[in-house]
């Protein structure tokens, strides 16, 4: 029985990797992914472009302004003269934001008082538009701390596990997961249907071959994948970008091959439902978009509502990407890695199941 089983997973692999469009499917994307994401999945601000409404006109405020003109997010000062002129520049997205100076703020601070500011910001592109005043606002600050003498109200900000605030260090670890959830997915969902279009569907069911051995040979091949993919891009984020890793080895191979699992799960279960490959294609499309936006990598899971919260507990990548990202920059072993690998386990233990039951249930 093992030596069909391993026959099967071989012919699986075949599948895969026989053709010279199935290789390139495999690799292609995930160099594709690895040149572009680093790059362009990124939350920093550089190179913007900053209004600045100057009714004072004193030392104060230019001294200001030519600081926030040499940092490295703002490479243009657009100058404006009237209200009108300010809420053209922002409505024609001339400039992400305004500074407004009022008229006596040079006076206040040579005062010894503080002089506050406005800061306006485009709504339509508020991630940026936020980042860019907290920016202006820590300028500001420390300035206005120089004038007046006030040390007080100064605050230190210390980052731990990413002291420069590279966003590479947090987009490549949770690129590990995303790419291996598309590569694994795919195989595995497009594994069944693509037996009922060809025809070799029932062929499978009159083998020696249980169903629990079948769904067995079709979920091995998506961990391999998944494993090749996630090995490609730890071995590029470490050796190309500079990623630090810190964790153990054997836990980052472990928690993919439990996170191949639980995928493969749920591939299988899709793959089940489908009459063709065309239709588990759309039902990976369909887990994958809600998976990401629930695995807490685009926003934080406490921040959304409860009911979301209760479903993005049942999603793989919510477990993964905090291995992960433990294992990168935390220096995690198996003792760190335990509360989310165990429900790694749990979700792997339950999509395989089910799975299982939907092909028994088809078959019967």
């Amino acid at each position: 029985m093992w030596q069909r089983l391993q026959w099967l997973i071989i012919k699986e692999l075949q599948t895969i990797v026989g053709s010279r469009q199935g290789r390139l499917l495999l690799v292609v994307p995930v160099l594709l992914q690895l040149v572009v994401f680093p790059f362009a999945a990124t939350l920093e601000v550089k190179h913007a472009s900053l209004v600045v409404y100057n009714q004072d006109g004193g030392a104060a405020s230019q001294e200001l302004v030519k600081r926030l003109a040499s940092s490295v997010i703002f490479d243009q000062i657009v100058p404006v003269y009237s209200q009108p002129e300010l809420r053209e520049a922002i409505d024609r997205q001339r400039a992400l934001l305004a500074v407004v100076f009022p008229a006596d703020f040079s006076r206040k601070l040579a005062a010894g008082r503080s002089a506050p500011l406005e800061v306006i910001v485009d709504g339509r592109r508020s991630n940026s538009g936020q980042i860019a005043s907290a920016y202006i606002g820590e300028v500001a600050a420390a300035y206005q701390q120089e004038r007046t003498g006030d040390a007080d109200g100064g605050v230190g900000v210390r980052n731990l596990y990413n002291p420069n605030l590279e966003f590479q260090w947090h987009v490549l670890p949770s690129l590990v997961a995303i790419i291996t959830t598309v590569g694994c997915l795919i195989v595995t969902a497009l594994s069944v249907a693509r037996e009922r279009e060809e025809g070799t569907f029932d062929q499978l069911l009159v083998s020696p071959l249980t169903p629990a051995y079948i769904m067995a040979g079709k979920a091995v091949p998506g961990v391999l994948v998944a494993l090749l993919q996630g090995s490609l891009i730890v071995s590029a984020a470490v050796w190309v970008y500079r990623v630090p890793f810190g964790g153990s080895l054997p836990l980052l191979f472990v928690s993919m091959a439990s996170y191949g699992l639980a995928l493969a799960g749920v591939g299988l279960f899709i793959s089940s439902l489908s009459h063709t490959q065309q239709q588990a294609f759309l039902g990976v499309f369909s887990f994958m978009v809600p998976a990401v936006i629930l695995s807490g990598y685009v926003s934080p899971i406490e921040n959304m509502p409860q009911l979301l919260q209760w479903l993005a507990r049942l999603n793989p990548l919510s477990y993964f990407i905090p291995i992960l990202k433990g294992v990168f920059l935390k220096g995690y072993g198996f003792a760190d890695a335990w509360p989310w690998l165990l429900p790694l386990w749990l979700i792997a233990l339950l999509t395989l199941g089910l799975a299982l039951w939907c092909f028994r249930r088809h078959v019967e």
